[in-house]
């Protein structure tokens, strides 16, 4: 009998496990348990049952039988975590899941390696993404309902984020409860990236595994297993999609940039170009990279006149460029960035980060706090899952005034991006947000962390200073400002209004000169 799974052709009468035309190697006692498991796929398998099978029943250890299992699994590309192919059912015993096609007569390599024909999705002009079915891991049929409940709000929760293209829930159940290679789902579908996990269930806590792969290779891009209490399973599942979605953003994006920095350049397309601006916008310390990522925006506005997010990142640019000091904001700059987040929020109505990075620009440059606001509210109604938004938003509380509902602001966005390389902004943004309510050693606190992160980030040396000198650390104060000074010779407390963001309060801009005045900057 030939059994045919996956990409495998197990052979019971030869004794041959086959991928495609490559002959796995596999130990005897190994294949006699991948032979059990099959032939008896429709039902549980106790541990002793299996013992008695496979070792006639000789005594062995649960250690011995964990082993060979391991490697039954691996010889068929699953793994304890993922349990595609043979699932552990705790407290229960062991199940083949695959799904499986049963042949009589020996294998013949060249049938083993014809591939199933399916139909082909090509992949689309921007990042897809499938989230399967989670599996349940638990002896308890009710957690089904709770896996599935989890898919659905990261399906829901992913749909928000404009630059991806979310598969549809009907489309992505189609493979609940078969085993599948994530390589065939990328062609079935029409995706680049697959999400899988699983549910497992303890006594009183739950525990819910996922990861994110490449369907062009299989390989794992992000992986993470998030523990919980089973007291409110609502908060739980809340928590769980939360924590995926902040994740995968981010590790999508990441990947995208790694494939458009590949491509060549003659062809690249308006998004390849704007992936491309991203990676030297990520590049926070020198000027070159921002000035290079302004003009790869520009050429993917250029190729792509209703790209939103293009827009709003060349605006964003400018802002960057502000923030430090390469440029002064002259007329011509803020008429641009009037303009560039004048087209981002006209063609990107639905567009979180469209909205969001235009805010910012809008609020630093143009100095329209009032519209800079209600962007950022839009851009949060849009997708709450925005990293980006709630950290911008925290800039234009503080600038508005309102260093407490900033610093709720910015610990959402540390929260739901802890890996974000701009988290040295961040805490910039929180030690302004202390300085200001009056916290002067907190506010240096995250200052020097800040600095941590880029020393030479201008902003957080400027707060550095200040806070420290407000808490009377003067030798620090007076470090932080020759450091500044270095960066930034010309800074005078004549011309520090131009550096700092729109501060709607006078006495907030008092109190930041008061700090750095007694830090030692000139007038």
């Amino acid at each position: 009998m030939r059994y045919f799974f996956d990409e495998f052709v197990f052979d019971a009468e030869r004794r041959e496990l086959r991928r495609g035309t490559d002959m796995v190697s596999v130990a005897p006692r190994v294949f006699d348990l991948l032979d059990y498991l099959i032939r008896n796929r429709e039902r549980v398998l106790s541990k002793e049952e299996i013992i008695k099978a496979v070792w006639n029943g000789r005594v062995v250890s649960d250690a011995a039988l964990t082993t060979r299992l391991n490697a039954a699994r691996d010889a068929i590309g699953d793994s304890g975590n993922v349990q595609r192919l043979v699932k552990t059912l705790p407290r229960k015993g062991y199940r083949f899941v695959g799904r499986v096609r049963e042949e009589q007569g020996s294998a013949d390599p060249i049938i083993a390696s014809r591939p199933v024909e399916s139909h082909r999705l090509e992949l689309p002009d921007k990042p897809s993404i499938a989230v399967l079915p989670f599996t349940n891991l638990s002896a308890d049929p009710e957690q089904e309902y709770f896996a599935d409940g989890i898919v659905d709000d990261i399906i829901t929760a992913l749909s928000h984020f404009k630059a991806l293209l979310v598969t549809a829930r009907n489309s992505s159940f189609t493979y609940k409860g078969r085993a599948v290679d994530v390589k065939q789902v990328g062609r079935e579908l029409g995706v680049r990236y697959v999400l899988e996990g699983s549910v497992r269930k303890a006594p009183s806590r739950m525990r819910i595994t996922a990861q994110l792969l490449d369907t062009a290779t299989g390989s794992h891009l992000w992986a993470n297993r998030i523990d919980g209490g089973l007291g409110d399973v609502f908060d739980l599942q809340d928590r769980v999609t939360e924590s995926v979605v902040a994740a995968i953003a981010p590790a999508v994006e990441k990947a995208e940039i790694e494939h458009a920095k590949r491509k060549p350049t003659e062809n690249l397309d308006a998004y390849a170009f704007y992936l491309r601006g991203m990676a030297k916008l990520y590049q926070f310390a020198s000027q070159q990279a921002n000035e290079e990522a302004l003009g790869l925006f520009y050429r993917a506005i250029e190729l792509g006149p209703d790209l939103a997010c293009a827009y709003g990142r060349a605006a964003s640019c400018f802002a960057r460029l502000k923030a430090d000091g390469w440029i002064a904001g002259t007329p011509d700059e803020i008429a641009e960035v009037a303009r560039l987040t004048r087209k981002a929020t006209e063609l990107g109505r639905d567009d979180a980060i469209a909205l969001a990075a235009s805010g910012w620009a809008l609020a630093f440059v143009v100095h329209d706090l009032g519209a800079a606001a209600d962007l950022m509210e839009r851009a949060l109604v849009l997708n709450s899952n925005l990293a980006e938004a709630w950290r911008f938003g925290g800039w234009v509380k503080c600038w508005l005034g309102e260093p407490e509902a900033a610093i709720e602001r910015f610990a959402r966005a540390m929260r739901l991006d802890p890996l974000d390389p701009r988290m040295g902004g961040m805490r910039s943004g929180v030690a302004h947000a202390c300085f200001f309510a009056g916290r002067y050693e907190e506010a240096a606190g995250w200052a020097a962390m800040a600095l941590q992160d880029n020393p030479s980030f201008q902003p957080a040396l400027r707060i550095a200073a200040a806070s420290n000198a407000m808490a009377g650390r003067m030798d620090q104060a007076r470090h932080s400002l020759v450091e500044l000074r270095t960066l930034n010779p010309s800074l005078a407390l004549s011309n520090l209004k131009d550096r700092l963001g729109p501060y709607q309060k006078t006495e907030n801009i008092r109190r930041y000169e008061e700090g750095l005045r007694q830090a030692g900057l000139p007038e």
